[in-house]
């Protein structure tokens, strides 16, 4: 430290502020004592610092089994983008996956009993059972992609509510009255949500809500069933993921049921799915970036003061426009062939 003073004429006091980004030292200054600590071959000793601070520098990142199978995507990208935001900080992002039977049996991670991390964050919806457990544990955690009634543990999620009532009114601009809702309203905080933007969205248009049109696409577990389509097929689907709507595309197509021109077809999350549908989805983008980079920053400052909340930050999502929408047909489809 006295080495890199001399060079910048600061004192060592200075450089011990911004090296171990505490406050007093500006944003300019603290990125040229850094960059300059990196030019001189200077590292950081994790074990030395963890020593002194009392710290792991680790934070453990808890993802459901069920959201990291062959055909899921998204919360693996998550991942990723936390890491990097951990890695920046100097700290490490240790995975846990809790599967189906640790999750049952309330087992809580070996992280935490043998204390090899600092905080947790638990990425995607868990039980209210484990929801529970999570809450006694005597560490700093937050919730990323999902929430609940325990408003004492803070949570980063998109605002799911506005974007589907957006996306809802795009297809009502579009002349659409018979919009069905696809999804589980009992799985996730998420799909609760954006069926909550829906409704609201034909709540404002005077358009009343048909039961028959809230179509179920998978269990209480997560697993994906076939979706059972009603008799009078509605003009449009607001689904509650890109999967989901990829799936519906095929479904229909198989049906004779052309999308967009007799049926539009919207999804959630612009993930793999709306790129891989034929055609392509219309689609919320989930600004995943915002969400880790959020989700990391509060991370952090929960470790570096334990009585820090934050509450729930919702991060804004975009609409994108593709090739599954168009205007709506003057008649409502019918179903030409039947299920191979």
């Amino acid at each position: 430290m006295r080495d890199i003073a001399d060079r910048l004429g600061v004192s060592s006091v200075t450089v011990s502020k911004a090296l171990n980004d505490k406050e007093g030292v500006s944003g300019e200054l603290k990125e040229k004592i850094k960059q300059l600590a990196v030019q001189m071959g200077y590292r950081y000793n994790a074990t030395a610092r963890s020593m002194k601070e009392g710290l792991t520098h680790n934070v453990g990142v808890i993802i459901p089994e069920r959201f990291t199978g062959p055909t899921q995507s998204f919360y693996v990208r998550v991942f990723q983008r936390i890491t990097k935001h951990l890695e920046d900080q100097g700290y490490y992002g240790i995975l846990h996956i809790l599967n189906s039977e640790d999750e049952e049996e309330l087992s809580l991670p070996k992280l935490y009993s043998d204390s090899k991390v600092d905080g947790f964050i638990v990425l995607g919806q868990v039980s209210k059972e484990y929801i529970e457990l999570v809450q006694s544990m005597d560490v700093p955690k937050m919730f990323l992609d999902f929430y609940d009634e325990h408003s004492d543990i803070d949570s980063v999620v998109t605002d799911n509510f506005y974007a589907a009532y957006e996306m809802t009114n795009y297809l009502i601009q579009q002349g659409h009255r018979s919009i069905a809702y696809v999804g589980n309203l009992y799985s996730t905080s998420s799909i609760q949500d954006r069926f909550l933007g829906y409704y609201k969205s034909l709540l404002e248009h005077r358009m009343p809500m048909n039961p028959d049109l809230v179509l179920n696409d998978r269990d209480e577990r997560g697993t994906f069933i076939e979706i059972d389509l009603p008799e009078q097929l509605p003009t449009a689907f607001v689904c509650n993921c890109d999967q989901v709507a990829h799936l519906l595309v095929q479904k229909l197509t198989s049906l004779g049921i052309q999308v967009p021109t007799q049926c539009s077809v919207v999804g959630f999350d612009n993930d793999i799915y709306a790129m891989l549908s034929e055609p392509k989805l219309t689609t919320v983008e989930v600004d995943i970036e915002q969400m880790a980079r959020t989700a990391v920053q509060s991370m952090l400052k929960k470790i570096d003061n334990p009585n820090r909340s934050f509450g729930r930050v919702h991060v804004k999502g975009n609409i994108i426009y593709r090739e599954s929408v168009s205007v709506a047909p003057e008649t409502q489809p019918q179903v030409t062939t039947t299920t191979q």
